[in-house]
This record gives structure tokens, C-alpha cells and sequence, in this order.
């Protein structure tokens, strides 16, 4: 595979809840993440220009989608929520995962879903190997769906180092199990703005 990006590694991760609260979950609540861990170019240093980070996220954008897709084994406009974050090392600024999640990253993202009306909810932070990195999740056309509010842990025990970034994206088939505070439902959206 060749990248823009120095790829160590892809974790994809898939999550069924099939209990919750006592009652089983039929059909269980999905979501799935996809994780690549990539060397970070400006490691250690300050540059004014990031623009070969947000060109990485262009890329992983689809990439990643892509293989938390295929790990729901849906197709993509079957997708209800979906979500991004990015974690980097010790050497690295919280801007270098800003650059990589914000500009570029959500066009591709949406492509492999057919559509995503609503902003991408987003999360950074820095930290060390073993990082948990938490990405929000929110419906990916109407933002009012408060079923679908909700978040995924995932973690790569070796990322990332001082010198990496660690990005991450998460798309459900589905809100949270058992939902019942109220707002738009899943089925009742008109997916046009965004929110509802």
C-alpha cells in the first residue's frame, strides 16, 4: 500500500453489544473503529505550514472509513453514526491532530458513507503508548437524533510513541442500546441540514 502517510500500523476493532441493563440487545448495537498509527513529519518541531498533515488526513479519511466499514460488513450508506479522533505522542502538538482531523478528512469520510449531513464529532489529545483515545459519536445526518449520542474507546498498546500520531475513526449500525432520553428519532430525520 503507498501512502502519503508512514503507516506502522491498522487496528480495526468492532463492538456488539448484545446485553445491557438485563435485557438483551435484538439485533445488537454495532460499531466498529479503525485505527492507523503513522509517523508524525514534524515531530520536535515547530513549522507555520501543516498543510502535509491535513493532506494525510485527506487520505485516511477514506481509508480508514473504508475498513471500519467493511468490519460492520454494511454498506456504507448504511451507516448511522459515525466519529473521529486523533491522539499524538509526546513530541507532538495538539494542532498536528487538528491538522490531520479538521480541513480534509471529513469529505472522503462522507463519500464512503454516500452522504453525512452533520458535523463529525471530534476529540484530540496527546499522550503515551497505551493512550486510550475516545471518539465521540453522533448521527451522521441529523445531530438532534439523541439516541445516537455516544462514544468508542479505542487503544493500540505500543501507540502511540513520542514520535507517532495515533488516528482514528467510527462509524455504528445503530444508536446506543436501549435508548430512551427523548429528541428525534432515527427514523423521522430529513437529513438536510445537519441537524434534523
Amino acid at each position: 500500500m503507498t501512502t502519503k502517510a508512514q503507516i506502522r500500523k491498522i487496528v480495526t476493532v468492532v463492538e456488539e453489544t448484545l446485553q445491557e441493563g438485563g435485557r438483551t440487545i435484538d439485533p445488537p448495537t454495532r460499531r466498529a473503529a479503525a485505527v492507523a498509527v503513522i509517523a508524525n513529519p514534524f515531530a520536535g518541531q515547530y513549522v507555520d505550514d501543516l498543510a502535509q498533515l491535513m493532506d494525510i488526513g485527506e487520505e485516511l479519511g477514506g481509508l480508514l472509513a473504508e475498513r471500519a466499514v467493511a468490519a460492520l460488513g454494511i454498506d456504507g450508506a448504511n451507516a448511522q453514526s459515525y466519529g473521529k479522533a486523533a491522539a499524538v505522542g509526546e513530541n507532538g502538538e495538539l494542532e498536528h491532530a487538528a491538522a490531520i482531523l479538521h480541513p480534509k478528512l471529513g469529505a472522503p469520510f462522507r463519500k464512503v458513507l454516500t452522504k453525512g449531513a452533520a458535523l463529525i464529532p471530534s476529540s484530540k489529545k496527546r499522550g503515551g503508548p497505551g493512550t486510550v483515545l475516545d471518539i465521540p459519536l453522533g448521527h451522521k445526518d441529523a445531530a438532534f437524533v439523541r439516541s445516537h449520542f455516544d462514544g468508542m474507546e479505542v487503544q493500540v498498546n505500543d501507540a502511540p510513541r513520542a514520535n507517532e500520531i495515533m488516528v482514528a475513526v467510527a462509524v455504528t449500525d445503530s444508536g446506543r442500546p436501549l435508548p430512551r432520553v427523548g429528541g428525534l428519532k432515527h427514523e423521522e430525520i430529513k437529513g438536510e441540514d445537519g441537524l434534523r
